[in-house]
């Protein structure tokens, strides 16, 4: 799907600055400043506290991940 001008995403969607989706996915770890909290375990997660969606920690992503993979 394209958008008016020829880009791709919605109005909700945001590509990665660069362009590289797996960048977009990874924390920068220059940030600094409060951490937001896992929605799952309330564990500090290593995104800044203004991440928006829903912020996991890496042992819920992990385990979200295995759920999903053996929900066949």
């Amino acid at each position: 799907m394209t958008d008016q001008d020829g880009s791709a995403g919605g109005p909700g969607c945001e590509l990665a600055p660069d362009g590289d989706p797996v960048r977009g996915l990874t924390p920068d770890p220059a940030l600094t400043g409060p951490r937001a909290d896992c929605v799952l375990c309330g564990e500090p997660t290593e995104y800044p506290a203004g991440q928006p969606g829903s912020t996991l920690c890496p042992v819920c992503t992990w385990q979200q991940a295995q759920r999903i993979a053996c929900a066949g």
